[in-house]
């Protein structure tokens, strides 16, 4: 399942890329207007300032705002910033993978090679979602 740290950091980048181009939102403006509260908000909003998703400005007309384009922000990229693997088990991981201490060989896996089969399905779902593909019309 999406964390809700996830979920929020989703519902923020949706409400600033509904917003007009060049457009500076406070945190108060994005936790009211995505519904989201604003003491996780803070966090997640510098957490996607990391992932060089969004930006910022500082002083009285300062706020956030997409440095990296609606349509290039996709659900995979967000779950592994905030959840980490999309894989099931760590050994059927593209990113995080960790061999399994209890196998003997990966090769005669049976269940990784499902996991992975998963994992490749659900990767290729969430890639082709992007934030521009869920904005609201």
């Amino acid at each position: 399942m999406l964390s809700h740290k996830a979920k929020y950091a989703l519902k923020a980048l949706l409400y600033l890329a509904e917003q007009e181009e060049n457009h500076i939102s406070r945190t108060v403006e994005i936790a009211d207007g995505a519904n989201i509260p604003k003491k996780f908000l803070e966090q997640i909003l510098l957490d996607l300032k990391r992932g060089r998703f969004v930006s910022s400005k500082q002083g009285k007309f300062g706020g956030y705002y997409l440095i990296k384009s609606k349509n290039d922000i996709t659900l995979a990229e967000i779950h592994r910033l905030f959840d980490g693997a999309i894989a099931l088990l760590p050994c059927a991981s593209l990113n995080f993978y960790e061999p399994c201490s209890d196998c003997k060989t990966e090769d005669e896996c049976s269940l990784r090679h499902g996991l992975m089969l998963i994992r490749d399905k659900t990767l290729k779902a969430m890639e082709g979602i992007t934030i521009a593909s869920l904005v609201k019309k």
